[in-house]
């Protein structure tokens, strides 16, 4: 076996095996985008009702305004708490790979990669997304 199979996600990137500072592993991953996305529908639902096949300018929230409130609680979120509210409240943080504020423009470019759901799906063998990979950032447990 050679290093690479018997190494730890985010050992590579020289964080720690376990605890905080670790790797946001997958179940903590997907329970923060299923808190989020609840959370998302929940306020769509609330604010603009809901119409499966309302068109724009109509009344009524379509599929796809859940999506849009998801985005902006994602570039609203990481940039001023360090990660979504689902993040947070799984005990998870978005930073640079050095650890330092993700800035304005990396929120959006992610999410805006996090929407079209493929990049979120192909990870690495530290178990970053795509979506992460590109904008330099990573998903640790706080």
């Amino acid at each position: 076996m050679t290093d690479a199979e018997n190494s730890y996600p985010g050992e590579r990137l020289g964080l720690p095996e376990t605890g905080p500072g670790s790797i946001g592993r997958a179940g903590r991953r997907i329970g923060a985008l299923l808190i989020d996305y609840a959370a998302a529908t929940i306020i769509a639902t609330g604010f603009f009702g809901y119409d499966q096949f309302a068109l724009p300018g109509e009344a009524g929230a379509s599929l796809f305004t859940p999506m849009l409130v998801f985005a902006a609680l994602q570039i609203i979120f990481i940039p001023t708490i360090g990660g979504s509210p689902g993040h947070r409240i799984l005990g998870m943080r978005i930073v640079l790979l050095n650890g330092r504020w993700v800035g304005l423009w990396r929120p959006i470019i992610r999410t805006a990669l996090l929407v079209f759901v493929i990049p979120a799906v192909i990870w690495d063998p530290d178990q970053r997304g795509l979506h992460d990979k590109i904008v330099g950032t990573v998903l640790i447990r706080a």
